[in-house]
């Protein structure tokens, strides 16, 4: 399976495109993701449709 995005890529929810999340790896079809400059916080699955390059004027 291929992915779109790779480890250490930006990227945003698509519900919340202002949070920055860091991909952290892709494992059986879904992106693990860290919160970007909180690594206290709880990491986010999400499927590659639910998730978009972050931009950071939006």
């Amino acid at each position: 399976m291929s992915n779109l995005f790779k480890t250490g890529d930006m990227v945003c929810a698509k519900v919340n495109p202002t949070r920055p999340l860091v991909v952290r790896v892709f494992a059986r079809g879904v992106y693990y993701c860290d919160v970007k400059n909180h690594p206290e916080e709880k990491e986010q699955v999400y499927f590659e449709r639910e998730i978009m390059t972050f931009n950071k004027t939006a």
